[in-house]
């Protein structure tokens, strides 16, 4: 009968410790203090699982809290006691269920995943298509139904959007806290799918959540979600200032050179980062590692993204891709020289 009792007042004791401790990450959860407001379809998912993992913790480390604070309190060593306590040894009973419980458990949970993740995963066959490339350390995302590219990830509020994810140096990880969904990126031409639907307006960030080198932590872009109209309104606007269709080369070859992730590593205000500065380079003489030098022309730069390993500037190492030049034409590598001449 006394054991009935120790076994009624340790439940009794680990259900209040559950439902308060439980109760209290649900609360944080809803508000804001364990993640970032919701701001997608598919975060929905997410967080429908994480709810269950919330209650799986609370009542977990109830468990174990309750059993041990009530030992503390009903076993403590009594005034005039000096005697060991009672012998055991095992319990069958005990020992199944602790090993059938959690392997219920392990199941439950992987159904979980499984619904969550089918969900998620949903294709939406109006989606609209962004392709999104990471480089170290910048973003761009390309809009191939509007032939227009950006710095910025602007998507129109609840319409699926399919992300489609490259990187073209080392691994990636694209990541915006809000829309709780996260997609490696990796290199050498895999291309990976993310499919986002925002669902409320405002502006977030994508983040890189894989370490990808010195400027990791700053790998950032921006993220908005806007009205349907919005959108269209941005489409139309990017059109129109594009400086490669209005024969704007100087416009062009800045356009070009940030899309290609140049200004990432080479500053135009005479900041030293991964690689020498634009700012004032061209008509400059250039000093390599092995001591030679050469006068920065047209021929050069371009030797210089074609083949970017051939000559090293002293004080720096060569950490662009190999084939950063491939996907530049004569014309276009043009464009950025004329750029870089502006940039006195």
């Amino acid at each position: 009968m006394k054991q009935i009792g120790h076994f009624i007042g340790v439940t009794i004791l680990v259900a209040i410790l559950t439902a308060a401790i439980g109760l209290g990450l649900q609360y944080a959860m809803q508000n804001g203090y364990l993640m970032p407001p919701l701001a997608s379809r598919q975060g929905i998912w997410v967080d429908w699982v994480f709810g269950y993992h919330f209650w799986a913790m609370a009542f977990l480390f109830s468990l174990i809290l309750g059993f041990m604070l009530y030992s503390i309190v009903a076993f403590r060593q009594k005034k005039g006691e000096d005697k060991d306590g009672e012998h055991f040894e095992g319990h069958t009973g005990l020992e199944i269920t602790w090993t059938v419980l959690p392997l219920m458990a392990v199941v439950f949970f992987a159904y979980l995943g499984g619904e969550s993740l089918t969900n998620i995963l949903a294709e939406n066959p109006s989606a609209m298509r962004v392709n999104v490339t990471g480089r170290q350390w910048e973003w761009s995302f390309d809009y191939p139904e509007y032939g227009i590219t950006s710095d910025v990830l602007v998507l129109p509020v609840n319409h699926q959007a399919l992300l489609r994810l490259r990187a073209t140096d080392v691994i990636h990880s694209f990541w915006v806290p809000e829309f709780r969904v996260k997609q490696d990126l990796l290199p050498g031409g895999e291309v990976r799918d993310l499919r986002v639907t925002p669902t409320l307006i405002g502006d977030y960030k994508v983040r890189c959540a894989e370490l990808c080198g010195v400027q990791h932590a700053l790998m950032e872009a921006g993220v908005q979600v806007v009205s349907r109209a919005e959108f269209d309104a941005w489409v139309q606007q990017k059109i129109a200032e594009d400086p490669c269709k209005i024969d704007d080369v100087v416009g062009c070859g800045q356009k070009l050179a940030q899309e290609n992730g140049c200004l990432a590593c080479h500053s135009i205000d005479g900041t030293k980062i991964i690689g020498p500065s634009w700012k004032g380079i061209y008509g400059s003489t250039e000093t390599f590692t092995d001591g030679t030098t050469s006068l920065v022309d047209d021929a050069y730069i371009i030797e210089s993204i074609r083949n970017p390993g051939l000559k090293i500037v002293e004080g720096f190492t060569n950490a662009m891709p190999a084939n950063a030049g491939e996907k530049l034409s004569d014309e276009q590598l043009q464009f950025i020289i004329e750029f870089i001449k502006t940039l006195k």
